[in-house]
């Protein structure tokens, strides 16, 4: 049984694409809360308070709040540009950034040649991406995600081309301003990509030794206490937080020893997948493997890391599971887990209050991956409008099995889970003050972002 297809005249996409967009300004501007900026503050706010004003890096915080700056020393000594800026300078800079970020990752992952896909289909990804709630998220607190994102698979995609000799920098750039990416120097290491991990390595190395000898005070600070200071990251029960330990916290299960082994199960699944990956010359997999992983084992994944499951959603789509990885996609986009943010107890919050976290590891758990390929680009064409016309003298008898997906089959499966997704939406969500785009208030000492990039506060400081 075959969807409705999509508009074959020019007009009549044009109009989907117009109603569409209309349909998700809509969303964007009704549904989901504006972060209004507020990790851009927590940069913007100490870069200027240490360049312009004397003070220390981890001092500042931001105005009405207890939230300050909580990367590596190197984090902010790439955020210098900052000192330079005006907040609306600052504000627009970062949307570029972050759009450049987004070119770069849906570029990778659409594979080669990837406008071959045509206007209409990346109009039709781009409005469906614009619901995404990572993906909003990452945009509305100016959040660096997508740009961490960005330099891994910048990696992935001189490995899967054969420039595996220049490979890694960009892993050990992402890994110098977060821990999180070091996870994909570990896949290096399992692919017995030396190079590659060496070159990974020695750059993550050679940045903090960089910040170190520029900042020495501030690097002995985080790397000796504020790394080690749990209570700078925030409650890990908080329903954001959809990791691992989030899932044990809202249980009530603070023991340390069983969220390692935890850890440590989900890490050896990971290891045996992502072996078979890139054994078998798969490195989309083991990259969307890797990070689905990560986002697991990580102590606090706020909602909007999870931006590190676009590949695993575009891996899902090029192995021939459209339908699936729209389903996801939408279940991603509904913010469902805020219905759980003033009380995640009971079987409906462990359902839905880590309703996000059940989707990663079901993409860790059945991502299809060191398998036969199935060539479905990330954005797939119809095949009418690709494959050449029968002869009416020699009927063409060719193979469809390497073909793209049908419109009728993978548009319309992507379309299906815009809907999908506008339509999961609870009812009764409206604006508010805070900028965690929660369905209910938030509850005492949310979170910040700016702890591990995710900021969350009752009452945001005015701008």
């Amino acid at each position: 049984m075959t969807g409705p297809s999509l508009p074959r005249t020019g007009s009549g996409r044009l109009l989907l694409v117009a109603a569409l967009a209309a349909a998700v300004t809509v969303f964007t501007a009704t549904v989901p809360l504006l972060r209004d900026f507020f990790d851009l503050r927590v940069y913007y706010g100490t870069v200027h308070t240490w360049i312009g004003h004397g003070g220390r890096i981890y001092d500042y915080r931001v105005p009405g709040t207890s939230y300050g700056f909580t990367y590596p020393p190197f984090a902010a000594l790439l955020m210098l540009p900052l000192a330079a800026m005006g907040r609306h300078t600052a504000i627009a800079a970062s949307l570029l950034v972050n759009l450049a970020a987004l070119a770069v990752v849906l570029g990778v992952l659409a594979g080669p040649g990837p406008w071959r896909h045509g206007w209409f289909r990346w109009s039709l990804a781009l409005c469906l991406l614009a619901l995404f709630e990572p993906l909003r998220d990452t945009f509305s607190f100016g959040q660096v995600n997508l740009v961490l994102l960005a330099l891994v698979l910048g990696d992935a995609w001189l490995l899967r081309t054969g420039r595996g000799r220049r490979a890694g920098a960009g892993i050990g750039l992402a890994a110098a301003v977060k821990l999180t990416p070091a996870l994909f120097i570990a896949l290096l290491l399992l692919a017995r990509r030396w190079r590659a991990a060496a070159v990974a390595s020695s750059t993550a190395l050679a940045a903090t030794g960089l910040a170190a000898w520029a900042y020495p005070g501030a690097s002995r600070f985080y790397w000796t206490g504020a790394l080690w200071d749990t209570s700078r990251v925030g409650r890990p029960d908080y329903v954001s937080n959809q990791s691992l330990q989030g899932v044990l916290a809202r249980l009530g299960e603070p023991d340390r020893g069983l969220w390692a082994g935890a850890v440590l199960l989900v890490l050896c699944a990971w290891a045996w997948r992502a072996r078979r990956a890139v054994t078998a010359g798969d490195w989309p997999a083991a990259f969307a493997l890797t990070g689905a992983a990560a986002c697991l084992v990580s102590p606090v994944t706020w909602v909007h890391h999870l931006v590190w499951l676009l590949p695993s959603l575009a891996a899902l789509v090029r192995a021939g599971y459209p339908r699936l990885a729209g389903a996801l996609f939408a279940v991603l986009c509904t913010s469902v887990v805020w219905l759980w943010a003033g009380d995640a107890s009971g079987p409906g919050g462990f359902v839905g209050g880590n309703a996000y976290t059940w989707v990663t590891l079901g993409l860790l758990l059945g991502l299809p991956a060191g398998q036969p390929r199935v060539t479905r680009p990330f954005l797939a064409r119809s095949a009418s409008a690709t494959a050449a016309a029968p002869s009416p003298v020699k009927p063409t008898t060719a193979a469809v099995g390497d073909q793209p997906e049908a419109s009728s089959g993978g548009g319309a499966a992507v379309t299906a889970a815009g809907a999908a997704a506008a339509a999961a939406v609870p009812p009764g969500r409206s604006a508010s003050s805070e900028p965690t785009g929660s369905t209910r208030p938030a509850a005492a000492n949310p979170q910040s972002s700016s702890w591990r990039a995710s900021s969350y506060t009752a009452k945001p400081p005015p701008s």
